[in-house]
């Protein structure tokens, strides 16, 4: 016992690790500080470079002076405000967290519609990611319209033997490839929803990247549903914490849930700023990652189709935000190793973990999410080829 600890601690040690730090830090350490990347996680840095990035950018904004919050208001009721105004709603109110803000959502609309029942798919977030928080939690019970890898249908909403209060739709799916539907379907979808008198929620986490699919405003998007949530770290940039928008009315009730949830916070305006960060410059960008997303996705099949790889899949082929899936026929072990190898060898982050194939892969793949930012926007199609064969070399 004493010997294999000596010789693992001898193996962190040639790898650059503490004895006592975790393959997890490493790696975060190797990607997060990697000089070249497609695009930096919100986990990357350390914590006093994070900081100081936004006191820098905060320095020269008029929050600079503005005094630090107490139970929500200063700069987080600035923030709240802002995001109602960005999606076109009269109310909204910040939340720590997307799953208090959509268990509070759905539990308001539910007291509302008489009926506890929320339809989703069996692969959104709170069905996945949630523990049954809907049910243990909130006194919500969840059916499914299809078990398809993407949004139902409208006909499949219509046809749904079971009665729901909700209809509620993740824009985009990500679970399933962060696919969406074309803009006429998530229309006929939202009207179907109506004519069976329910309500109809957008689990939003990334509501910010879906103009460019629809062709349609952010304001035109959430303005088909009756309530929006929608996150700031997974496509801003941000530390954390989410907004749920919506009426006056079912915001000030939700405002009263997320008391008796807890999430009443006394201070939180660095996740504050750094929304109100993201708004002003991350979300005009996104557009710009959603076209290089697209780039970089046929830059990838075209190096794996020339290395003779016998099966891939780049899922959507034509991403529809500037997230999507890689599927590649090795075990997740070996695919992660492979990714940090190249970039402890050359400084380059083309990808991160790889997990087992999601559901309806075959068996033996492996898939990883890829993201484009602005880091990404100075790879060229050819970086992207060059770098997947240095990563393909490597299994």
């Amino acid at each position: 016992m004493e010997s294999d600890q000596l010789a693992e601690e001898q193996r962190k040690a040639e790898a650059g690790q503490r004895p006592e730090e975790s393959a997890r830090t490493h790696r975060a350490k190797v990607w997060g500080g990697a000089p070249r990347k497609l695009w930096a996680a919100s986990m990357d840095g350390s914590v006093g470079a994070r900081l100081r990035e936004l006191a820098d950018w905060t320095a020269g904004t008029p929050y600079d002076d503005t005094p630090v919050d107490t139970y929500g208001d200063t700069v987080v009721e600035e923030l709240e405000r802002r995001v109602a105004q960005e999606l076109g709603f009269p109310a909204a109110a910040f939340f720590p967290t997307g799953t208090m803000a959509q268990q509070v959502a759905l539990r308001c609309w539910a007291g509302r519609t008489g009926n506890p029942v929320v339809a989703l798919h069996p692969l959104a977030h709170p069905e996945v990611h949630e523990n049954r928080s809907f049910e243990r939690v909130s006194g919500l019970r969840t059916t499914h319209p299809t078990t398809e890898p993407r949004l139902p249908t409208a006909e499949e909403v219509r046809e749904h033997p079971e009665p729901f209060g909700a209809l509620m739709l993740e824009l985009p799916l990500r679970d399933a490839g962060f696919v969406l539907p074309t803009w006429n379907e998530l229309v006929d979808v939202v009207d179907a929803a109506r004519e069976r008198d329910a309500v109809v929620h957008f689990d939003g986490a990334r509501l910010w990247d879906c103009p460019t699919h629809f062709g349609r405003p952010l304001p035109e998007i959430a303005g088909l549903a009756d309530s929006v949530y929608v996150s700031f770290y997974k496509s801003l940039g941000g530390l954390s914490g989410a907004v749920l928008a919506g009426p006056e009315e079912l915001v000030e009730e939700a405002r009263l849930w997320r008391h008796r949830y807890g999430g009443q916070v006394f201070q939180q305006y660095p996740a504050a700023l750094s929304a109100l960060r993201g708004l002003d410059t991350e979300l005009p960008r996104l557009p710009s990652y959603v076209a290089h997303a697209r780039v970089v996705a046929a830059a990838l099949r075209e190096a794996f189709a020339e290395a003779g790889l016998g099966w891939y899949r780049v899922h959507p082929e034509t991403p529809h935000t500037h997230q999507f899936q890689v599927w590649l026929p090795y075990e997740p072990d070996a695919l992660t190793a492979a990714a940090l190898s190249l970039t402890e060898d050359t400084g380059t982050v083309l990808f991160r973990r790889w997990f087992p194939g999601p559901a309806g892969a075959p068996p033996g793949v492996a898939a990883t999410e890829v993201t484009i930012s602005a880091p990404g926007l100075e790879w060229t199609a050819e970086d992207v080829k060059e770098a997947a064969r240095d990563f393909l070399g490597r299994l």
